[in-house]
C-alpha cells in the first residue's frame, strides 16, 4: 500500500529559497510541514538560516541513504527514482533541479551552513566503492557516536576487504585533521580505476604499430609493455589485450587464485579457507577499457570445477576446438552473456617456483580456426613473463595491504587511547570497532579475575543490533553479562593464552550446547583470543561470535584481532591503572579533608580568642631585638602575632576578618609538633625578630603591605610539621617526604601545610585579597619558607654580598627579592643574637634535638652521625658553635649591619655570645688558653696553630643544617 506522505510524520517540509523566473514553490524534505514560501523577486535569507537545523537533518538524511545504496548495472539510482522509492513529496524533486541550476549557490549555502557530520557522511558516501564485490554496509556503519571520541563514523573499513586485491585506499584527513579510512578521489595517483601507481609509465604502441612487428619483436615489445605495471587490474587488462592480440584471439578472461591451501581443516570445495579463482577481468576484447570491464561483477569458480578450475588444479594447458563438445565447458555463460563460444584455449599462469597463480583464456580465434600447437607455444611463453608480473604485483599488493592494515590499526589504536576514563568506556569502545572491524554478530570482553585465573571478574557484550537502539547515540558504556559464558572456550584461553577459533561450534567438544537452550540465538562460528597488558600477563578475553554471511573466521581476521587485542590490553590496563589512581586520589582527598579537620583549630577556641584583650607590643616588647618568650604563655604568644598584624596595618589593608586571623593563627600553632626546638615557640621568635627589623629600619616601607604580609606568614609557618630531623636524615632514610621532594625536603612540606592550612575552610586568611596580590603574596612565602634552607642561603649569599658592597638598589625586584631571602635567615638564626641567657637556653635545646637525631641514624640507620649529632661528641659543642659563628652567623649580621646601623645591635650580640662560647672551650680545654688573644675590637680570637690539629671537631659549615 503506498504511503500518504502528507501525513507521514516524516513527510517535507515547506521552505522558501531564492527561486528564478521559471521556478515555481518549492519545498525542503525534513520532518515536518510549514506553509513558508517565497516570491521570485523576495530572498530571505533570514528565514531560511532559521530552518537551517532542519537543512542539515535532511542533507544527512539523503547522504545517508544514497551511501547505503550499492551501484546497480553500469551507473548508480538517479535522483528521481530515489525520491519516488521514498515517498517524497513531489515539488522535492523540482527543488532539487532548481539546485542543480543554481550550483554557485548550492556551493555558498554548502561552505556557510554545512555541519562537520554533514561533510563526513557527504566523505562516506563518496568514499564506498560501486563495485558489487565491495560491500561495505553493516548494523554499525554511518552510526556517528558522540561518545566514541572519533569524528567519523564507528567503521570506516573491513578487515575482510584485507583477503583481496585492488581495495587500497589512501588515508586522508577529515577538516580537524584526524585521520580516517576514507578514499580521496582527487588528487590521489592509483586511486581510482584505471590508474597504476607505476611513475612514469612509457606510451604503449598502437595496434596497427604492434601489426607491423615479426613474432619475436612483438613479444619483447608486449614483455615490455608489463614488465613495469605493479597495479594487478591494470596488469590483467594489458596481459589479456596482449594475448588476444598474439593469438589473434576475439577476446579473452583472466582469472587469480585466491584462499589458502586446503588443510585437514577444510571441509568440501566451498569453504572459506580453501582455494577458488576469481574472474579479475572477464570476456575482454580488443576495444574494452579498464574502466568498463571493472564495472562487471565478480565470478567465483570453486577450485578443479569447470575449464577453469580444472587448469587450475591440473597446471596443464587445455585446447578446445569445439566448446560446445566438451562437457567440461558451462553452456549457461554463453546465455547470460548472449556470446557464443566456439574455440577456446586456456592456460595456466605459474610463478618461478611453478605455483599456479591464476588462469588465463582465450576465445574464439579469429577466421573461426581452432588454436594450434604453434598458439600455445606463444602463449606459453607469454605467460611466463606474466607470471613474474602478476608475482611483482602481488607482492606490492600486500605490501601496501600491509601499510594499510598498519594505518587501520593504529587509527583503532587512537581511538582506544582517545579517552581512558573508564574500564565501561574504553571497553565500550573495544566492543564497537572490533564487531564493525570483522563483521561479526556479537562480541564479548571478558575480564580475567585476578585472584582466580580461572573466572572472570566483569564480562561485557555487545551485539550488531544495539546500535539501532533509540539509545545508540548516547551510549557510552557497554551491556553486562547479558548473554550466557561459554566457559569451556573462554576459560581455556584465559588459562593457556592460545587462540582459538572454531569453525563449527557444536562440533567442538569444548562447547557447551546449553548456552543456546532457551535462546533465539545459536552459535556456529568462534573466535577467541586472549588480552595481555605490556607485562604479557593475561588480563581478559575477546570472543566473536558468528561472522556475518555464514563465512567463517579467516586467519586475516585472526591477524587483526591479535595486533588489535595488544592495544586492547594496553588501553585496559592503563584504564585499570587510572581507575586505581583516581581511588587513589578519593582516598587522599578523603584522608586530608579529616586531617584538616583535626589539624585546624575549632571554631570555639578562635571565639574565645577574638573576645581576649591584645597588648601593645611596647607591653609585648615586641620591637626589642633582646625579646624573650620564656616567661610567656601560649595565648600570650598568639595575641602578640595579632598586634603584629595590627600594628603593621594587615588586617585593614587585606580586609581581614578578624575571627579568620584569630583561627589561623591557631591553626599553625596546632600544626607544629611537640619537638625539642623546632616547634612554635621557634617560629613565633622567627615572626618576632622579623617584625622587630621590619619596624627598627622601616624596610616595610621598601617592602610594601604585600611583602610584609608574605614575610610574617612565611616567619610563622616556615616549620609547620616539622619532625625534629633536618633534609639529610629525609634523604638517608628514603622518607615518603624526600621522594616527593629531592632538594629542600622539609622546606616544600612546610609550604605545602602552609596552604593547606590557609586553603582550609574557616582559615581562609587571604580570601579578600585579589587574585594578583594573592598571587604574589603565595609566591613570596613560597620563596621566603625555601629561603630557611641554609643550601639556599649559600647558594645567595655571594650575591647579596656583592650588592651589600656595591650599594642597594631595592627599587628593583632581584634586590628585594635578595634581602628577603638573607632576612629570613638573619631571624632563624636570630637566637645567636640574644643575651647569653637566652642563647645559651637556646643553644642546649637544639642540640638536645641534633643528638637526638644523631641517636635515630646510629640506631635505626645504622651509621655514625656527623659531630654536631654525635651525642659522643657534647663536649666539642662550644667549639662547634664558634666555628657556627664565624662561618655562617658573623658575615651575614655584619652585611645587614652595613645595610642599616639600626641593626648594629645585632651584630654585638653575636660577637659577645661568641666570646662566652671561646671561654668555655678554653676552660673545657678545648684550646690552649695561650692561644686566646683579642683583636682591635676587643674581640676573642683564636692564634691559628703551626701544624693543623687532627683531633679538632670538623667545622659545621659543611653538615649543619638549621631545618
Amino acid at each position: 500500500m503506498k504511503r500518504n506522505c502528507d501525513n507521514d510524520p516524516r513527510s517535507p517540509i515547506k521552505l522558501a529559497l531564492p527561486l528564478s523566473s521559471a521556478s515555481p514553490p518549492v519545498l525542503w524534505g525534513a520532518r515536518r510541514k510549514t506553509g513558508l514560501v517565497y516570491s521570485r523577486n523576495d530572498i530571505y535569507y533570514n528565514r531560511l538560516e532559521r530552518h537551517s537545523a532542519k537543512i542539515h537533518r535532511c542533507l544527512h538524511l539523503r547522504n545517508s541513504e544514497e551511501s547505503r545504496m550499492p551501484g546497480e548495472g553500469g551507473g548508480a539510482e538517479s535522483g528521481l527514482h530515489r525520491l519516488h522509492r521514498n515517498c517524497y513529496d513531489p515539488e522535492y524533486a523540482r527543488m532539487e533541479a532548481w539546485l542543480d541550476e543554481h550550483p554557485d549557490f548550492v556551493q555558498d549555502y554548502f561552505l556557510r551552513k554545512a555541519t562537520r557530520q554533514v561533510v563526513d557522511s557527504w566523505l562516506v558516501s563518496h568514499a564506498t566503492p560501486t563495485s558489487s564485490s565491495v560491500e561495505l554496509s553493516s548494523p554499525t556503519h554511518n552510526q556517528s557516536r558522540g561518545g566514541s571520541g572519533a569524528t567519523t563514523p564507528v567503521r570506516k573499513i573491513s578487515a575482510h576487504e584485507f583477503e583481496r586485491g585492488g581495495l587500497l585506499k589512501p588515508m586522508i584527513s577529515t577538516i580537524d585533521g584526524t585521520p580516517t579510512f576514507l578514499t580521496s578521489t582527487e588528487g590521489q595517483t592509483g586511486s581510482g580505476p584505471g590508474h597504476s601507481p607505476t611513475p612514469g609509465r612509457r606510451q604503449r604502441r598502437s595496434r596497427h604499430e604492434l601489426r607491423q612487428l615479426d613474432e619475436k619483436e612483438l613479444i619483447f615489445e608486449l614483455v615490455k609493455d608489463i614488465c613495469n605495471e605493479l597495479e594487478v587490474r591494470s596488469l590483467c587488462h594489458k596481459i589479456l589485450q596482449n594475448v588476444s592480440m598474439l593469438l589473434h584471439a576475439d577476446r579473452g578472461s583472466l582469472f587469480l587464485v585466491q584462499g589458502e591451501k586446503a588443510t585437514c581443516q577444510t571441509v568440501g570445495p566451498h569453504s572459506q579457507r580453501g582455494r577458488y579463482l576469481v574472474s579479475k577481468l572477464f570476456d575482454v576484447c580488443s576495444k574494452s577499457t579498464l574502466i568498463e570491464m571493472e564495472k562487471k561483477d565478480e565470478i567465483r569458480i570453486p577450485w578443479g570445477t569447470g575449464i577453469v578450475g580444472y587448469v587450475a588444479e591440473s597446471g596443464d594447458p587445455v585446447n578446445i576446438p569445439d566448446a560446445y563438445k566438451d562437457e567440461r565447458f558451462n553452456h549457461d555463460i554463453d546465455v547470460l552473456t548472449g556470446y557464443k563460444t566456439r574455440t577456446l584455449l586456456c592456460m595456466p599462469i605459474k610463478d618461478t617456483n611453478g605455483d599456479v597463480l591464476g588462469v588465463a583464456q582465450v576465445i574464439n580465434k579469429v577466421g573461426d580456426a581452432p588454436f594450434t600447437e604453434q598458439d600455445e607455444k606463444i602463449f606459453s611463453s607469454y605467460l611466463q613473463f606474466c607470471g613474474i608480473g602478476l608475482r611483482n604485483a602481488h607482492l606490492y599488493e600486500k605490501s601496501q595491504l600491509e601499510v594499510k592494515r598498519n594505518q587501520v590499526l593504529l587509527d583503532l589504536a587512537r581511538m582506544i587511547f582517545e579517552e581512558q576514563s573508564t574500564i565501561e568506556h574504553v571497553v565500550f569502545r573495544i566492543l564497537t570497532h572490533t564487531q564493525s572491524l570483522i563483521q561479526c554478530q556479537r562480541v564479548q570482553v571478558l575480564l580475567v579475575h585476578q585472584a582466580s585465573k580461572g573466572s572472570f571478574s566483569r564480562v561485557f557484550d555487545f551485539e550488531a543490533t544495539d546500535l539501532n537502539g533509540e539509545d545508540s547515540e548516547s551510549r557510552t558504556s557497554p551491556y553486562e553479562s547479558r548473554f550466557p559464558i561459554n566457559v569451556g572456550i573462554t576459560g581455556y584461553v584465559a588459562t593457556t593464552g592460545e587462540t582459538v577459533s572454531i569453525p563449527c561450534a557444536y562440533e567442538d567438544p569444548r562447547f557447551d550446547h546449553s548456552v543456546d537452550d532457551g535462546t533465539n540465538f545459536k552459535h556456529k562460528t568462534i573466535l577467541c583470543m586472549a588480552i595481555k597488558n605490556s607485562s604479557g600477563q593475561i588480563i581478559g578475553v575477546i570472543q566473536l561470535i558468528n561472522k556475518f554471511d555464514d563465512l567463517q573466521f579467516t586467519k586475516n581476521d585472526e591477524n587483526f584481532v591479535e595486533a588489535f587485542a595488544i592495544f586492547c590490553g594496553m588501553g585496559i590496563h592503563n584504564t585499570h591503572m587510572y581507575e586505581r589512581a583516581v581511588v587513589a586520589i578519593a582516598k587522599q582527598s578523603v584522608t586530608l579533608e579529616v586531617l584538616s579537620y583535626h589539624a585546624t583549630a575549632s571554631l570555639d577556641d578562635a571565639q574565645r580568642l577574638r573576645k581576649m584583650r591584645v597588648p601593645s607590643a611596647a607591653n609585648f616588647r615586641l620591637h626589642e631585638f633582646t625579646f624573650d618568650d620564656y616567661i610567656m604563655n601560649d595565648d600570650e604568644t598568639i595575641t602578640a602575632c595579632i598586634r603584629m598584624f595590627l600594628d603593621l596595618d594587615l588586617v585593614e589593608r587585606f580586609h581581614m576578618d578578624y575571627e579568620v586571623l584569630c583561627r589561623w593563627l591557631l591553626s599553625v600553632k596546632k600544626n607544629y609538633r611537640n619537638v625539642t626546638y623546632h616547634n612554635w615557640r621557634h617560629a613565633f621568635n622567627v615572626a618576632q625578630m622579623m617584625f622587630s627589623i621590619l619596624t627598627a629600619t622601616q624596610w616595610w616601607k621598601i617592602f610594601g603591605e604585600a611583602e610584609c604580609l608574605a614575610l610574617i606568614i612565611g616567619c610563622l609557618c616556615h616549620d609547620l610539621d616539622h619532625r625534629g630531623t633536618n633534609n639529610s636524615f629525609q634523604i638517608k632514610a628514603s622518607s615518603p617526604l624526600a621522594q616527593l621532594y629531592s632538594t629542600s625536603t622539609m622546606e616544600h612540606h612546610h609550604f605545602d601545610q602552609c596552604i593547606m592550612i590557609l586553603n582550609s575552610p574557616g582559615n581562609q586568611l587571604l580570601a579578600n585579597v585579589s587574585p594578583d596580590e594573592y598571587s604574589r603574596v603565595i609566591r613570596i612565602v613560597e620563596e621566603a619558607i625555601l629561603s630557611t634552607d641554609l643550601a639556599v642561603y649559600f647558594r645567595k649569599r655571594g650575591a647579596f654580598f656583592n650588592i651589600v658592597r656595591e650599594g642597594p638598589r631595592f627599587n628593583t625586584e632581584e634586590h628585594r627579592e635578595l634581602l628577603r631571602a638573607m632576612l629570613m635567615t638573619v631571624c632563624d638564626l636570630a637566637a645567636i643574637t640574644k643575651p647569653w641567657d637566652v642563647e645559651k637556653r637556646v643553644a642546649e635545646l637544639v642540640s638536645s634535638e641534633f643528638f637526638e637525631q644523631g641517636d635515630i641514624e646510629r640506631e635505626e640507620l645504622n651509621i655514625t652521625p656527623i659531630d654536631i649529632m654525635n651525642r659522643e661528641k657534647e663536649d666539642q659543642l662550644p667549639l662547634m658553635q664558634v666555628g657556627f659563628i664565624d662561618s655562617i652567623c658573623l658575615p651575614i649580621y655584619e652585611s645587614f649591619a652595613a645595610l642599616s646601623d639600626k641593626l648594629e645591635p645585632l651584630v654585638d650580640g653575636v660577637r659577645e655570645n661568641r666570646d662566652h662560647w671561646l671561654e668555655i672551650a678554653a676552660a673545657q680545654s678545648l684550646i690552649p688558653s695561650e692561644s686566646m688573644e683579642k683583636d682591635s675590637n676587643d674581640n676573642m680570637t683564636i692564634s691559628k696553630p703551626s701544624t693543623p690539629d687532627s683531633d679538632a671537631p670538623s667545622s659545621p659549615v659543611h653538615n649543619y643544617n638549621s631545618d
